[in-house]
């Protein structure tokens, strides 16, 4: 146990601490999902994990309240693997460490996993009380959000009986969201020739580090920069006496990239030239990231000589490609004011022996958005030998201004802060949207604390506002009316 046990509400950190001492990063759940079925069990409540591998629990309501509609709470079971490049840390086999720095709750060089933990811990700490009211409750907690939605798109009609879900994936106290992004994964692959490298030629890595990254969708319009077009435009423009032999950035499509680094060879008559274009870039960056990613770094240190290196044509080809592709925010909404409708992320560039790809993750609040953007890289892609691949495909969970649920959790705040929340619509990929094709008439909403910096080694949750989306929860399913 750490010391965040000891934070209000405490049944909800406990939880959040037995969480993060049980790995589970996208695809590697099964470790926390055993040890919340076995809990489950023991406290004698309803728990089955479905198909695909999520969870739904169940509880039966408190005295007085058997005739109140039934609420699913739902939070999805995995969180984003993301370190800084100097922790050691295996996300499959070691704990998270949170620890209490002011008004937040960090973790050190890695992601916190309190998107979605917190949410995911306060579903089970309802689970587990025997003093808050409610009416039949069901949690849901689904697999493989973060890297594919797989619980989302695998649930299936006729397993959950609610009336109303919660989702708690929201990241801002104040906000209530209903509505949000849809998207789809774009996969390019380009096929690579190779060749000796020249000779009298010196080897050397490049690396570009000290960007924030950050979410793909709730971060993307705040002008962060992505490593792997930042290096890519340098490349472009400066990389003609290179000889490429790797490259490598960012490590999740959904995940703004925070490093990049290639390896190269270069003719010693050379180098002089390029020392001196790096530190101009350096100057370049500095400035025009000056406000969104001060901390921008290019490092250039000598490394082995490889075996081999991209014939010009490939090496051209790649380059390009990279430094063409579109990135970050495409539009802004003309419907919801100062919400980014259409966005790319270039995530993950890598190379293999036989072609480099590139994973991009695109979303839009509407689907010829999302189109649009599908054809510009179809178009881009066919000026070169490679192809593109769109998979994972997922809604946008369209608004729904007649919601009961949100009038209710609304109101609610109004009663309880004073003040009236923000209902908003966000540029994210939450489940509800995937849930409304087998529970169509399902009533949903989306609330959750302040979280900064999510799928981020910076990441933190502002501990005042756990406590503010805690009691606000317990205030709304004590409001939640009877079936008609």
């Amino acid at each position: 146990m750490t010391t965040i046990t000891q934070l209000y509400p405490q049944p909800l950190w406990q939880w959040f601490d037995q969480i993060c001492a049980i790995p589970h990063p996208s695809k590697h759940e099964a470790a926390l999902s055993a040890h919340i079925q076995a809990w489950a069990k023991e406290k004698g409540l309803d728990v089955e994990a479905d198909r695909v591998g999520n969870l739904i629990i169940r509880k039966p309501a408190t005295a007085g309240m058997e005739n109140r509609k039934t609420v699913a709470i739902q939070a999805h079971l995995d969180m984003v693997p993301q370190k800084n490049d100097d922790k050691v840390h295996n996300f499959e086999t070691d704990a998270i460490m949170p620890r209490i720095d002011g008004d937040w709750v960090k973790a050190t060089g890695t992601t916190l996993g309190a998107d979605n933990g917190i949410g995911m811990a306060s579903a089970l700490a309802l689970l587990g009380s025997t003093d808050i009211a409610h009416g039949p409750l069901e949690v849901l907690l689904t697999i493989d959000e973060e890297a594919g939605m797989t619980g989302a798109f695998g649930l299936e009609a006729g397993k959950l009986q609610a009336d109303i879900l919660i989702n708690t994936d929201s990241e801002q106290e104040g906000e209530i969201y209903m509505g949000c992004a849809g998207g789809v994964d774009a996969a390019i692959n380009l096929p690579l020739s190779w060749t000796d490298a020249a000779p009298q030629a010196q080897a050397f890595e490049l690396k570009l580090s000290g960007l924030k990254g950050g979410h793909s969708g709730v971060n993307i319009h705040l002008g962060r920069g992505n490593a792997n077009k930042l290096l890519a435009r340098f490349l472009f423009g400066h990389g003609q006496q290179l000889q490429l032999a790797g490259f490598t950035g960012g490590t999740l499509r959904n995940a703004i990239p925070r490093e990049a680094s290639c390896r190269f060879v270069i003719a010693s008559e050379h180098l002089p030239q390029l020392q001196a274009d790096l530190a101009t870039y350096q100057q370049i960056l500095s400035a025009e990231l000056a406000s969104a990613d001060a901390d921008v770094t290019l490092t250039l240190v000598p490394a082995d000589m490889p075996q081999k290196v991209m014939t010009s044509t490939a090496q051209q080809q790649f380059i390009a490609l990279m430094h063409a592709c579109p990135n970050g925010v495409m539009r802004m909404s003309d419907e919801v004011e100062g919400v980014v409708e259409t966005s790319l992320n270039l995530g993950v560039v890598s190379l293999s022996d036989n072609e480099a790809t590139l994973l991009c993750l695109i979303r839009s609040l509407i689907d010829t958005g999302r189109e649009e953007l599908e054809g510009r890289l179809a178009a881009l892609v066919s000026l070169t030998d490679g192809k593109l691949q769109l998979s994972g495909a997922y809604p946008g969970w369209k608004p729904d201004n007649s919601s009961e649920i949100m009038a209710i959790v609304r109101d609610t705040y109004q009663d309880m802060y004073h003040k009236a929340p923000d209902i908003m619509v966000i540029h994210a990929g939450l489940e509800c949207g995937l849930f409304k094709k087998p529970y169509p008439l399902m009533d949903m909403v989306s609330v959750g604390p302040t979280i900064r910096f999510p799928h981020s080694p910076d990441e933190m949750v502002n501990i005042a506002t756990v406590g503010h989306y805690w009691d606000l929860m317990l205030e709304v399913l004590k409001r939640i009316p009877a079936k008609a």
